[in-house]
């Protein structure tokens, strides 16, 4: 499989998380050891959610991500490029629509709160992922996008990259539905910018006070924003 390029084809994408919607949070938990659970947690009380309160949950797979969030009392609404990925999480009682990272089929201003797991790194033009979530949300919501990142220790991050390039995919051929699909994932994560160079992006494309904080030793960075 060729080497990842930020340079997404949309419908290359999609088709690859459809392919591995099936087994997607089995997988994910294995591959993380179980720390997905814990990171999710912490979005959601990142995000400070008050009931009542309107949430789009982009990039949201399965909608396990949506469930956890909407433990707040928030109205969540899970959206994903990928129907099949939707698909797989037809069990989980929350809505679920069809969208577009780049073309949101939502009004201006509707939410008072967004989020992004993981899914950043797929959209095809991120940049205008992060202006087109800013038009969707209202003067004053938040924004917190969670994305694998640069490690922040030097001995940690060595042996990181080296489960990235190596362990990941032989792990991803035992549990994964299309284990290529997490090939083209750990190259994604290489190529992405750090969590100085993301702040930057996120200040410069429709939000202000771009944050972050590292988790498990910045191998996930949660950056916060707010819309101004």
């Amino acid at each position: 499989m060729a080497k990842a390029s930020l340079d997404k084809k949309p419908f290359d994408v999609a088709t690859m998380f459809d392919d591995v919607g099936e087994k997607y949070d089995l997988t994910n938990t294995v591959l993380t050891g179980g720390l997905d659970r814990a990171w999710r947690r912490r979005t959601r009380e990142r995000l400070d959610l008050k009931p009542g309160e309107k949430v789009l949950d982009l990039a949201a797979g399965t909608a396990v991500s949506t469930v956890e969030l909407q433990k707040s009392g928030a109205w969540c609404v899970a959206c994903d490029f990928s129907q099949g990925m939707l698909e797989a999480g037809r069990h989980r009682d929350v809505p679920k629509v069809v969208g577009d990272g780049m073309q949101l089929p939502f009004a201006d201003d509707t939410f008072d709160a967004v989020t992004i797991t993981y899914g950043l790194r797929n959209i095809h033009d991120f940049r205008a992922g992060l202006r087109e979530m800013a038009r969707v949300t209202r003067p004053g919501g938040r924004l917190t996008v969670n994305e694998f990142s640069t490690p922040v220790v030097p001995v940690f991050g060595t042996v990181y990259k080296q489960y990235l390039m190596r362990l990941l995919p032989q792990v991803a051929r035992v549990v994964s539905s299309n284990p290529e699909a997490y090939e083209y994932l750990a190259d994604s994560i290489r190529e992405w910018p750090d969590q100085e160079g993301l702040a930057r992006e996120i200040n410069r494309n429709g939000w202000t006070d771009a944050g972050w904080q590292n988790l498990t030793f910045g191998i996930v960075a949660m950056h916060s924003a707010v819309k101004p």
